[in-house]
């Protein structure tokens, strides 16, 4: 065996992944054998792609829209029968199967979802809101179950637990914890699946019958999605699909699961073959967004903490270890707008977000310029585009810009040219201060070995050189009335990869550093393909993506190479991946580096919207993930957090985080990095 076959790291379970899938089995109005036999099918399929969880359309063992048929004694006399050998034909399969069926207790029908595992039933949950308005009709048949709580049902000659008050646990699976709703139920102004998921379900399932006419597919997704993200959970729907009667209406068979209000998967509509709809739910995704959001836990205190009075069935789930893939969408670039219908729209609000905290800092400060220091890099370009479009919108010239490019002892030609050439096509005020004769004072000053004629390049060298162009464009600040703009990016304060004090990390406005690396890139790119500035900006703005990202401080080998920082720090593609994770989420290395592995070690097409060079295509392995993800650790955890910890004022811009210490993230300075890296090197494989 391989070791990804035997090695927990590889196993889905380890990190806490629920297979989820909803199924459309074949379906025959009324015919409950066939309906049975489309439910084993589509269990024996989900037991071979190793589902946990296979959620079912309502009523599917006795079909939806056979109106009074419902009420006969023989369909219902056929359910229970059919629902037991449902039970004997599942028995060794491993998913747990939540049914649509119809049961009797009492003198009562209930529209019901009953949960089987390894061939038992474990519960059977009624449906609180029966519809009959329009087209529906169902209390003419059933009865609501919104009191029926702490109750049992006889079902196969069995008593099973029976209410809406039902949990569904896996004891031997921290995490796999789902309630249910069926159809109606989410249409409802209070959603019964509201306090299950308040009372510890990380999952809710819907079961629903759902007729199709024209936009109810875009309301599911909305209802979905909304219920995802208000409850925190994972959420996962099945509607009936061919094979329900047609008498007055139509079915589209739309299976979907989403979380935390991303659609993680969907089915193909309309179709008349059986389809899963397959994906992994990240339960540790969700406990960790519980426990961030305080207003969760409040939620599930002022509803008299549900958790208490709700029956948790607990069952044994025994999952099947080793390597299953990753049947589930991992954004290789979590920070950069996915989504190609609203592309455009979250690029602008991206950029703007910048822009209008620009512009209300240049009016609270009455500032009569603005300073940047220009480069030739992505950092410097990206500030100068959200200072133009400030001053655009304010109505002040862009002269009012004050661009410095400050050449130092390993500036390239190519970036010096590309600096003027930017400013100059900004129609900036522009000029050039050489800082080099300034730096050999200093370094001679302090005795570096450097001013004696030694190519000595350390990190004093480096920073003599960052400090000095701080420190002019601070006293130019004051000398022509303005302030600062930062360039410093959100990917370099969680490196560390600035210089501290007098250096690139302190400005008077840190507009980028809400921004990190991939999503300037980004940004900067659609400014070219969205005419935000004329042709000639954007040719200088396409020659500036294609420059190799350096701080330029060391000048070139001998074999003419330059000094390239994600050499050092890592590739800032994975490095913002990381930063994602980990501070968003507070996921631990090794789901992390789990989940970097599975987005990353093979080649893939199209993964951006706008089209990027080829090496956005990369692939990376697992022993290379390791090792930038521990220096990121190290980095992050230990050696950086004094610098985040004196940051200038700047702009959150995306969801997914920033390191303001007024804002996302509080930390000590004196930290250390030994537990994660600990959980790196206890729980990720060596190669």
């Amino acid at each position: 065996m391989s070791q990804s076959d035997t090695h927990p790291f590889y196993d889905l379970h380890t990190h806490g992944f629920v297979r989820v899938a909803t199924a459309t089995p074949s379906t025959r109005t009324a015919d409950v054998a066939f309906n049975a036999a489309g439910i084993v099918e589509q269990a024996q399929m989900a037991h071979d792609r190793h589902v946990d969880l296979l959620l079912y359309p309502e009523l599917s063992l006795s079909s939806y829209a056979i109106d009074d048929l419902h009420l006969q004694a023989a369909l219902l006399d056929a359910v229970e029968r059919h629902l037991g050998e449902v039970c004997e034909a599942t028995r060794s399969f491993s998913p747990v199967l939540v049914i649509g069926a119809p049961l009797r207790r009492n003198g009562r029908i209930y529209n019901c979802a009953v949960v089987l595992s390894r061939g038992e039933v474990l519960g059977a949950v009624p449906k609180s809101f029966l519809p009959n308005y329009r087209e529906f009709y169902e209390k003419r048949w059933f009865s609501h179950g919104r009191d029926c709580v702490g109750l049992e049902i006889e079902v196969g000659g069995t008593s099973v637990p029976f209410g809406t008050d039902l949990l569904f646990a896996a004891n031997d699976f921290p995490g796999f914890t789902f309630g249910i709703e069926i159809c109606e139920d989410f249409w409802s102004p209070n959603p019964p699946g509201a306090l299950a998921a308040l009372a510890g379900a990380t999952i809710l399932c819907n079961l629903s019958a759902s007729n199709i006419t024209i936009g109810k597919s875009d309301e599911r997704h909305m209802l979905s999605r909304a219920s995802s993200s208000r409850l925190v959970c994972a959420y996962a729907y099945s509607a009936s699909g061919h094979g329900e009667s047609t008498t007055d209406l139509a079915w589209d068979g739309q299976g979907m699961v989403y979380e935390l209000g991303d659609l993680l998967v969907e089915s193909v509509r309309f179709d008349l073959a059986p389809e899963l709809c397959v994906t992994d739910v990240d339960t540790k995704r969700v406990l960790a967004e519980r426990m961030r959001m305080q207003t969760w836990g409040d939620a599930a205190d002022a509803a008299g903490r549900p958790e208490d009075w709700f029956r948790q069935v607990g069952f044994e789930h025994a999952p099947r270890l080793g390597d299953k893939g990753l049947e589930r969408p991992i954004r290789r670039f979590p920070f950069v707008p996915n989504r190609a219908h609203k592309l455009d729209e979250d690029c602008y609000e991206a950029f703007n977000i910048q822009v209008d905290a620009l512009m209300r800092r240049i009016q609270a400060t009455g500032a009569k310029s603005l300073v940047i220091g220009i480069s030739g890099g992505l950092d410097s370009t990206h500030a100068l585009l959200v200072a133009a479009k400030a001053m655009d919108r304010l109505g002040r010239p862009r002269s009012d810009i004050r661009g410095y490019t400050m050449p130092g002892f390993a500036t390239s030609e190519d970036t010096k040219s590309n600096a003027w050439k930017l400013m100059n096509a900004f129609e900036i005020t522009a000029e050039e201060i050489d800082i080099k004769p300034a730096a050999r004072q200093m370094l001679e000053d302090i005795s570096h070995p450097f001013a004696d004629g030694e190519p000595h390049y350390d990190v004093t060298f480096e920073n003599v050189q960052a400090g000095l162009r701080t420190d002019y464009l601070f006293r130019l600040a004051g000398h022509h009335s303005g302030f600062v703009i930062g360039t410093g990016d959100l990917s370099e304060l969680a490196l560390g990869w600035c210089t501290y004090g007098v250096g690139d990390q302190m400005s008077h406005y840190a507009v980028n550093a809400g921004v990190p690396k991939t999503l300037i890139q980004y940004l900067i790119r659609w400014t070219t393909t969205t005419s935000q500035f004329d042709e000639q900006c954007d040719e200088v703005l396409l020659a500036i993506l294609d420059t190799e990202i350096s701080p330029e401080l060391v000048p070139a080998g001998e074999d003419g190479a330059i000094q390239s920082t994600q050499s050092i720090i890592g590739p800032y593609e994975l490095n913002d991946f990381f930063l994602h994770h980990i501070v968003r989420y507070g996921q631990s290395p090794s789901h992390v580096a789990f989940l970097a592995w599975h987005a990353w070690k093979d080649a893939k097409e199209g993964l951006w919207p706008i089209d990027f060079p080829e090496e956005r295509k990369n692939e990376y392995d697992l022993a290379t993930i390791a090792k930038w993800l521990e220096n990121f650790v190290k980095r992050f955890f230990a050696f950086s957090q004094f610098k985040r910890s004196a940051l200038p004022n700047g702009p959150k811009v995306s969801a997914g985080g920033a390191l303001s210490p007024r804002g996302d993230w509080r930390a000590p300075s004196d930290a250390v990095a030994d537990l994660w890296l600990d959980d790196l090197k206890r729980n990720v494989p060596e190669s």
